[in-house]
């Protein structure tokens, strides 16, 4: 019997009642009644009885220790499972009685209706109940069967549509419920449905959660098909399948081949095994009905073909997760920054005078924060990294966060494991070199070709084929003469002594059709030791970035990619649909205005316990075709989805974390967020804001300055005002971005943000990408000559500045301007920076700690 098998496929000789339930019976929303206690029906598993009554099927099972010692198979419950650990496991039935009053939705007739339920923490497959034809009030009285877990979230979700033949089935009713939180008199007056709940108390189950997501447990079954007793004769195909299992349908020839399956092991499952030119000759096997470690031998008799052999294996699946659950730092990161504290202290000593030693718990964190920008931005970090070097301040720094063209500037200075500790101008000149050549080479036949042989690698060895991958090659020809085979793990090694800060950055995972990015955007870390979502707490190593998991687990693995592959990620400005581009080009305001309804809305909504929805009118249909119009990804990025499988918390959306990244429209339906895509969508931040910030802000972190290095050339402010609005709504701790009127019209070089009533928000210096003193002083405190005054006018111009991010060469004359007037920057203002560094070691020393995982 699979997930949510109808009571009548079973005899009823084999149902079992007596047991104590939870039972409601009624019409959804003001007519739901509590109904009589029912006996429960529960139902032992037997495996089904090929399709010609004729046949028969032979199920034998042998130890795995001696199989030719064989026995006939009973299925019973003494072979369910061992108790694990959690309890809360129930058994739901959901009998869809009858509806009243539905609309017809064809022109003569009345409809032909059949209703669909969802609940995919307990089946992968939409179960559907027959058809009743022409008819407004339509009758099914179907029962379907679910085992859940009282801990997870349980969202099901009904839906009546009416049949068509000719066109798609057009929706009538939808109606989406909480199994744990449903009460009597809630509902849809038109969908009469009844419900059971018993409690299975001898069927605990093994959980790993965060408060957030929740991995289950799995269980892998052996499939070995045995040659047929004439293998000339065995010319068909056969197709095997778990459905809900990692490794989906699988095919191969008749009397041959060996297969896994992986799949959740509290699912009612089976093994459906049929011919592909006769489908209607199948074999279906429950898999609770198969005993755990001892091999099950099927005789699966066929008209066409020679009686086919089966052998199967059940056993425990993988416990080990490979994806870390946790909301605070790793170990790896922590053991860092333990290292680094000291380089820091150190440092800080010697900049700021300090006539003692400072304690561990007085070492303030520093970082930097780098916007995108393209080839702009990653000139211009250079020139400021030089400049804070030169200061003696850049070991002062623990984190250094990129976004999109800042992102090439760390990459290529952190394949050297020593950089921060040496002189920055060999880089420098390679960053020239590489900015003013020529960039017709990069579409060049040759070039091309190992294109084309490296996507084809690629593909072969299981990653998703994508355009961003083809990007990803043509901007490492951009940036390098040569490909390079560094990859993001090779960073570990900057950071083995804590010599250079920690490097973090920064992409966005959206929807690939149906939503902006606005809609549906959150934000994904990139470190040398982790990739993962901080609003999910879901990490994994880098090295596995890129792999095929589920529901924790590592499924495989494929090579670790070449980090111009991440690159092409940060950077990826082609994911974006039409609706994202009309953002990019435009005042964002108005858009922040929409997110920010959106955003009250979900708070107020929260997690619906009752949702119904109407079928869209004919001008709300003509409106669903130019919204798909507009949010449908034509380049979507693609890669394999790590939190694939994982389920929510019964109590996710009130976790603390999971509150402080909560910003899209689907955020109270879990049955739609992330761990539901097998693969995610990866595209450039600026498509929501522009700003590396977001992995500073992570309590556990507990950042006390944010140097701001901002690219942008529309704004001074516009950005980081944009990210204070976003952590104001999220209730995330950042001081108010307020500058005055005439720092508005006139930006200065520098400017500090902090918050005296608010302790726990960090202090924020500011250095927008401006041309101010420059023009007058080539260094700090020495005036141009007549002659220099060229060197000193740098075009910042919006509309059309030669370091607009589309450029993607400059001239000899326009890199050097951009690289002395961000280095003159940083040392013009060393004062300021001085002055944060106290506000930043006076803030540690006031308490402020971070808060506990």
């Amino acid at each position: 019997m699979g997930p949510g098998a109808l009571l009548s496929d079973w005899p009823s000789a084999i149902v079992k009642t007596g047991h104590s339930c939870c039972t409601g019976t009624g019409r959804f929303r003001k007519t739901l009644r509590q109904g009589t206690q029912l006996s429960h029906l529960l139902l032992p598993w037997a495996p089904c009885v090929p399709s010609r009554p004729q046949q028969a099927l032979l199920l034998v099972f042998c130890s795995a220790s001696d199989e030719k010692q064989c026995t006939s198979f009973l299925a019973s419950e003494d072979s369910l499972m061992a108790l694990a650990k959690v309890p809360g496991t129930c058994l739901l039935t959901i009998r869809v009685l009858q509806a009243h009053g539905l609309p017809s939705m064809d022109l003569v007739t009345p409809s032909d209706c059949y209703v669909t339920l969802w609940l995919p923490t307990a089946s992968s497959r939409r179960l559907q109940t027959h058809t009743v034809k022409n008819s407004s009030s339509p009758v099914w009285n179907q029962s379907f069967h679910f085992r859940i877990h009282s801990e997870l979230k349980n969202i099901v979700q009904l839906q009546v549509f009416d049949q068509d033949f000719l066109t798609n089935d057009d929706p009538m009713l939808s109606v989406l419920f909480d199994v744990g939180t449903l009460r009597a008199g809630e509902g849809e007056e038109q969908l009469e449905v009844e419900f059971r709940l018993q409690s299975l108390t001898d069927c605990a189950e093994r959980l790993v959660s965060n408060g957030i997501l929740v991995a289950r447990e799995l269980c892998r079954l052996h499939v070995q098909l045995e040659e047929a007793k004439d293998p000339k004769e065995s010319k068909g195909r056969v197709q095997l399948e778990v459905p809900g299992s990692f490794e989906g349908p699988q095919e191969t020839s008749v009397g041959a081949g060996s297969f896994c399956f992986h799949c959740p092991a509290c699912w009612e499952q089976e093994l459906n095994v049929h011919l592909q030119d006769a489908p209607q000759e199948q074999l279906r096997v429950p898999l609770r009905a198969l005993p755990f470690g001892q091999a099950v031998r099927l005789v699966f008799p066929m008209s066409q073909e020679p009686l086919m052999r089966v052998q199967l294996n059940k056993e425990e699946g993988l416990r080990e997760l490979a994806v870390r659950l946790g909301c605070g730092p790793c170990a790896e990161e922590q053991a860092f920054l333990s290292r680094r504290k000291q380089v820091v202290a150190r440092a800080l000593t010697q900049a700021l005078q300090l006539d003692g030693d400072l304690q561990e718990d007085e070492i303030p964190v520093v970082a930097i924060m780098a916007t995108g920008g393209g080839t702009r931005a990653m000139t211009s970090l250079y020139g400021q990294l030089a400049g804070l070097r030169e200061l003696g301040l850049l070991d002062c720094i623990s984190y250094i966060t990129g976004a999109s063209g800042s992102t090439w500037a760390l990459a290529n200075l952190y394949e050297d494991a020593e950089w921060s500790q040496k002189d920055l101008a060999g880089p420098t000149e390679s960053l020239k070199t590489q900015v003013t050549k020529s960039k017709l080479g990069v579409l060049a036949p040759s070039q091309l070709q190992r294109y084309r042989q490296e996507l084809a690698e690629r593909a072969r060895l299981g990653y998703p084929t994508c355009f961003t991958n083809l990007w990803a090659l043509i901007n490492e020809a951009l940036l390098h003469d040569e490909p390079h085979d560094h990859k993001l793990s090779d960073q570990r090694e900057a950071l083995s002594r804590g010599q250079n800060p920690l490097p973090i950055y920064c992409a966005l995972n959206t929807k690939r059709q149906n939503l902006t990015t606005f809609e549906f955007g959150e934000w994904v870390e990139f470190s040398p030791y982790e990739v993962g979502f901080p609003k999910y707490g879901a990490f994994i190593p880098s090295e596995l970035f890129g792999s095929e998991f589920f529901m924790g687990r590592l499924m495989k693995q494929l090579p670790e990619s070449r980090i111009c592959f991440l690159e092409g990620i940060w950077s990826n400005l082609y994911t974006a649909n039409l609706e994202d581009s009309l953002y990019w080009a435009s005042e964002p305001s108005q858009f922040w205005d929409h997110w920010a309804q959106d955003r009250a809305s979900l708070e107020k909504e929260q997690v619906p316990l009752l949702k119904v929805e109407e079928p869209p009118s004919a001008a709300g249909r003509v409106a669903e075709l130019f919204t798909d119009l507009l949010t449908r990804r034509p380049l979507a990025q693609a890669t394999h989805n790590f939190l694939h499988g994982l389920q929510f918390h019964k109590d996710y959306f009130q976790h603390p974390h999971f509150s402080s990244w909560k910003a899209t429209k689907l955020d109270g339906l879990p049955n739609q967020l992330t761990p539901a895509e097998p693969y995610l969508c990866l595209l450039d931040v600026g498509y929501l804001v522009n700003t590396s910030c977001p992995p500073l802000l992570r309590p556990t972190r507990d950042v006390d300055l944010i140097i701001s290095l901002d690219y942008n050339l529309g704004g001074a402010f516009q950005q980081l005002q944009l990210l204070g609005r976003f952590c104001q709504e999220q209730g995330i701790p950042f001081p108010p971005i307020s500058p005055g009127p005439e720092e508005g019209n006139q930006p200065r070089e520098c400017h500090l943000f902090l918050d005296p009533d608010h302790p726990e928000a960090p202090v924020v210096l500011h250095f927008p990408l401006v041309n101010d003193s420059f023009r007058e002083y080539s260094a700090p405190g020495l005036h141009r000559t007549a002659e220099e005054a060229a060197a000193g006018e740098v075009n910042l111009s919006s509309t059309d500045s030669p370091y607009h991010y589309s450029k993607v060469t400059y001239s000899q004359e326009d890199v050097d301007k951009l690289l002395h007037l961000t280095h003159y920057n940083i040392c013009n203002n060393r004062e300021q920076l001085l002055a944060a560094l106290r506000e930043a070691l006076q803030r540690r020393r006031r308490g402020g700690q971070p808060l506990p995982e």
